[in-house]
């Protein structure tokens, strides 16, 4: 039972409405695994009231009939800490309000502070104070709810006087204009309080129509009092704080009331946001009443007495000016930033540069990102990689440090993803020698946006020294909008978070935006924005060459002789009678191989030959263009990719290869102009041979004037809707589209052609 209650508490605090279906149904299914019930799926549910549909757990909750791959109570706490739950790292102690989590947003050091004194004004206006009070905290057209009868309560803790539910009924503006007419009295205008007991208003305003926490209709402030601290201490810290306050009360007794800014949007913000100013008041030692976070609380109203203690306003707008300036203040003073550096300190005594991953490329702690056209095998690329530091051998010509390295895999299925590992180590025809040094993280239907996978990926890595993780593709864990550049500059912090947390490299892929890509520099390639390009401290782009006609006959010849000799050093004991010109020619070692070998063994050739010239016509070319920022750029990279592994361009014959639209950019307009020029040509070409074709078949195959021809061309466009040349536009593009005009008749006729001596036919 004892674990029971602890992973319903850690339920608590999980928000069901924060949680989108299938994180939802996870919850249930870790509940049943653990052998909670349904019922208390359901009693957790009900917390989203707008989702929640009664008997909907119940019926869920026979559906989960045991799995190979459970979800268990590890996704419950995972949840929770998600959401800022932490852990209680001492299994015999449970926390409490007073138990120290951690040291982020302390800003005071409350053991040398030194106290404050509250001064009781000496000519105190009773009336002005709860004036002043209402103005700071409410619009004139807002309902105050407040309280002037009480009721005595005699109990273990002793004698003590209890506000009744009071009143709602008037708004800030009545009565701040009463309170104006009421010559000093208060009592006239709130009713008649009992000196002993004072009075008490709400912070908040109201709907006036009750007086709950659904009726407040805007979650402006938080009340942050202490009953357990001097007077003057408190003063110093709530103002040592900067806390937002609007109002600062005297009790009357022993206590402030700081009334502090919180501008929350709804009841559901409002409960977070005074959680975190009651941790950030804890941590400093301002030790709270925890007693009063509901919006609807009570507090103490200035202007009245207390068993012959003035409750007066002490002052109004301290602190910062709002909320959000206020927690961007506390953040920033602990923002775990390195102090600068003066550069002299330094300068005899330079720290190490971290050690190369891959030599001219990468460094051990830094980031790279692979970016390329899909059919590019970056994915089989970063499985090469994966290896290739698993194994300490080159990479695409680079040399790698051997190390471990976590392949992070969110787009294939298990299966596929560790048969692929197979296929590259067996084509690589590497042996497997440090296969415990990869580790793969199958994360396909389970990934999560980046800001939530880093945190658990550097729990998983913590302790298992990989000098590289790679992660494939990022599309999958993309957060916020591809396009902005804040946004993406967020989402790609998480991977510097990741380098610093474990001091690996991150190498990721992306993909590049659509349309031709050639004419573009490499930094630009890459989909979304230009973050992307920038961030990493190694940018390397693929883009596809197109081979030529004779550059792929001239690999069909490689792959043809190259399997003619493995057939006859596998099959014959043939001598090497054949120049090194004749083993590099398909014909010659055909002719070759057709002498020696009898019918049955040529087939058995012709289908070797056949799957060689298949595998020829399936390679693609690509061209590797790097963007460095810890090394001076290389040389771009050709190589072949020959499923599943990409083979560098050892002969060179792909160097003159350009890519597509390679061209300057005034060359790739003048030639798509000319292109342009060229198909309008032959569209109105084809329109005045069909004309005068039409009008020949109706004429006894005569050939019609320029004014017949206008006719006949504004007749056949009219029939479809069509725009036609003017008459002197005719008579103007003649010469051009090939036709002249008959001295003697005026009809239009073909021009002659030319001989190749250039005289008329």
């Amino acid at each position: 039972m004892e674990q029971r209650a602890d992973l319903l508490e850690i339920l608590d605090n999980i928000y069901p409405g924060e949680l989108d279906y299938q994180e939802w149904v996870s919850v249930g299914m870790a509940l049943k695994q653990e052998g909670y019930t349904a019922e208390d799926w359901d009693r957790w549910s009900q917390r989203d009231p707008a989702r929640y549909h009664s008997g909907e757990c119940f019926r869920k909750w026979n559906s989960f009939c045991g799995s190979s791959d459970p979800v268990t109570a590890g996704t419950i706490v995972q949840m929770a800490i998600d959401r800022g739950w932490m852990p209680d790292r001492n299994p015999g102690h449970e926390l409490d309000w007073n138990d120290e989590i951690s040291q982020e947003g302390v800003v005071v050091d409350s053991g040398w502070l030194e106290g404050k004194e509250v001064r009781e004004p000496k000519n105190w206006d009773p009336v002005q104070d709860l004036i002043r009070y209402l103005e700071a905290l409410f619009e004139s057209g807002e309902n105050v709810g407040y309280v002037t009868q009480s009721w005595e309560k005699t109990d273990e803790k002793g004698t003590r006087w209890l506000p009744s539910r009071g009143n709602w009924d008037r708004t800030a503006g009545q009565l701040i204009e009463e309170l104006n007419k009421c010559n000093g009295d208060v009592g006239a205008v709130f009713g008649d309080y009992n000196p002993d007991a004072g009075a008490w208003i709400r912070f908040n305003p109201l709907d006036g129509k009750d007086c709950k926490n659904e009726n407040v209709t805007d979650f402006r402030y938080a009340l942050v009092e202490s009953d357990d601290m001097e007077l003057d201490k408190q003063n110093a810290l709530i103002r040592e704080l900067e806390l937002p306050v609007a109002a600062l009360v005297f009790s009357g007794k022993k206590s402030l009331h700081a009334i502090v800014r919180i501008e929350a949007a709804d009841l559901r913000e409002y409960k977070k946001r005074v959680e975190y100013l009651y941790s950030i008041c804890k941590k400093n030692g301002l030790k709270l009443d925890t007693q009063n976070k509901n919006p609807s609380r009570l507090s103490r109203m200035p202007g009245v007495t207390r068993n012959g203690k003035k409750q007066f306003l002490v002052d109004t707008n301290i602190g910062k000016e709002s909320w959000e300036e206020w927690v961007e203040w506390i953040e920033s003073v602990n923002d775990d930033l390195p102090d600068p550096e003066p550069l002299q300190d330094v300068w005899e005594n330079l720290p190490e540069l971290s050690p190369c991953l891959i030599e001219g490329v990468l460094r051990k702690g830094h980031k790279m990102l692979i970016a390329g056209p899909s059919k590019a095998g970056k994915s089989f690329l970063q499985i090469e990689l994966c290896i290739s530091i698993a194994e300490g051998k080159d990479w695409l010509g680079w040399k790698c440090a051997r190390g471990r390295v976590m392949y992070v895999n969110l787009e294939l299925d298990r299966a596929s993803c560790l048969h692929r590992f197979r296929d590259v180590y067996d084509t690589l025809g590497w042996r497997p020698k440090y296969l415990d040094s990869i580790d793969i993280w199958n994360l396909r239907g389970k990934s999560v946006p980046m800001d939530k996978l880093a945190p658990k990926l550097i729990r998983r890595a913590a302790k298992k020294d990989y000098v590289a993780i790679i992660i494939d593709p990022i599309y999958k864990v993309i957060t916020g909008d591809e396009n902005s550049a804040d946004q993406m500059a967020n989402f790609c912090n998480q991977f510097d978070k990741v380098c610093t947390e474990l001091g690996c490299a991150v190498i990721y892929c992306h993909h590049h935006s659509k349309g031709s890509q050639g004419g573009k520099k490499s930094m630009d390639r890459a989909s979304g924005s230009g973050v992307f390009a920038r961030d990493p401290d190694a940018l390397l782009d693929l883009i596809e060459l197109e081979p030529t006609e004779a550059l792929i006959e001239q690999e069909k010849n490689k792959a043809i002789c190259k399997v003619c000799i493995q057939y006859l050093d596998a099959y014959f004991k043939w001598e090497d009678d054949l120049s090194q010109d004749d083993l590099c020619s398909k014909t010659q070692m055909l002719n070759y191989c057709e002498e020696r070998l009898d019918k049955w063994q040529m087939n058995a050739l012709q289908k070797q030959i056949e799957d060689a010239v298949k595998d020829v016509k399936a390679k693609t070319a690509w061209r590797i263009e790097g963007t460095l920022r810890e090394f001076p750029k290389f040389q771009p990279v050709n190589l072949w990719f020959d499923y599943p592994i990409h083979r560098m361009d050892e002969t060179g014959c792909l160097n003159d290869i350009q890519p597509e639209d390679e061209r300057p950019p005034w060359q790739r307009g003048k030639d798509a102009r000319k292109k342009q020029a060229e198909i309008q040509k032959k569209n109105t070409q084809a329109k005045y041979t069909m004309a005068i074709e039409s009008y020949r078949f109706g004429h006894d195959d005569i050939y019609p004037t320029v004014k017949e021809l206008y006719e006949q061309m504004k007749s056949d466009a009219e029939a479809v809707g069509e725009k036609y040349p003017a008459e002197k536009t005719i008579w103007n593009s003649l010469k051009k589209l090939g036709y002249t005009t008959d001295k003697e008749t005026k009809r239009i006729v073909p021009l002659p052609e030319k001989s190749g001596s250039g005289n008329e036919k």
